[in-house]
């Protein structure tokens, strides 16, 4: 197991991204399971293995910096401050839920807190993101924009274009792909030539950082340097989190055809225990204490699955709001 980053952060803010992690394992867990029992309708892209890169770049974030999602965006709209209620009415399909149970579990979105959305379409995020990007730099507001993507969208037009205008307009976002090593069931080695997707931001003039995205602290750390350059207006800063997705494309079914050697041994630098080894040396946490934390999520993810089950559907009347063409 590598040794984890030395960390200059606080108790505070250690278990704030203990309880973060295991508030997006839980809820994924919990998604997963609602969706192999047909509770929830559609597919679930369940982000349970990756939580250490969505906290990581989102404990440097303030309220109003924006993210752009994916459709493994769960982790990201929690990172962010999304209540677990609403998320869970959501992907019941009902009114309470944040898109009014329109959208679903691709489509979450709560501009009041900067998450612009989550995205169905790979590739569609970045787009949006130097969008908000553009706007931040024309307000002079300071804030940033992160756009999350997958390996498989370093690979689509959007993502290169979208680089190519951030660098030649210096704007203040930082491109972070979560390189899960899979575009759905294709290993990276087989949709590009390049392993090391940091160096492609060398084709662009911008800095690119490859880091441990199993280690929390080391996500910190890197989001905070690209985070602190975007605002101080040098332009964009291009981040490859090295990570895995623990279940299948999506839900939690069996037929992952990934190597069982391959998911085993990552399965053995999982992020939540890695940050608990940490906090248990500082003697920030004890076996008792996460154990504490551990239930007081579950009970919060059960309030919010009741929460979301308890909720009316949307009326019929409601069918075209929020309908911007026909």
């Amino acid at each position: 197991m590598t040794t984890p980053t030395t960390t200059q952060l606080d108790s505070e803010q250690l278990l704030w991204m203990y309880r973060t992690m295991v508030r997006i394992r839980e809820f994924e867990e919990a998604a997963g399971r609602l969706a192999e029992q047909a509770r929830i309708p559609g597919a679930v892209h369940l982000y349970a293995g990756e939580e250490a890169v969505a906290v990581g770049v989102c404990s440097n974030l303030d309220p109003e910096d924006t993210i752009t999602s994916t459709h493994r965006g769960h982790g990201h709209c929690i990172a962010k401050g999304g209540d677990v209620k609403r998320m869970f009415a959501e992907l019941f399909g009902k009114a309470d839920g944040y898109c009014h149970g329109k959208g679903g579990s691709m489509h979450i979105a709560d501009l009041e807190i900067g998450i612009l959305g989550a995205n169905g379409i790979v590739g569609g995020g970045p787009p949006i993101a130097v969008g908000s990007a553009f706007a931040a730099k024309y307000k002079k507001n300071g804030r940033v924009c992160v756009c999350f993507t997958g390996d498989g969208a370093t690979n689509e037009g959007t993502w290169h274009e979208s680089l190519n205008l951030a660098a030649l307009w210096k704007l203040p976002v930082i491109f972070v792909i979560e390189n899960n090593h899979y575009g759905e069931f294709t290993p990276q080695s087989g949709q590009g030539a390049i392993p090391r997707l940091s160096d492609r931001a060398a084709s662009y003039g911008i800095p690119g950082v490859t880091v441990d995205g199993q280690d929390v602290v080391a996500v910190n750390e890197a989001a905070r340097e690209a985070i602190a350059r975007a605002r101080a207006g040098d332009g964009p800063t291009l981040i490859e989190a090295d990570t895995y997705r623990y279940y299948n494309h999506t839900g939690m079914s069996e037929g992952d055809p990934r190597p069982a050697e391959e998911r085993a041994a990552w399965r053995e630098r999982d992020p939540i225990t890695i940050l608990r080894g940490v906090l248990t040396e500082q003697a920030i946490l004890s076996g008792e204490s996460a154990e504490r934390v551990e239930q007081e999520v579950r009970r919060e993810i059960e309030e919010a699955i009741k929460f979301g089950e308890a909720s009316p559907y949307p009326e019929l009347s409601e069918l075209l709001t929020d309908v911007y063409t026909e």
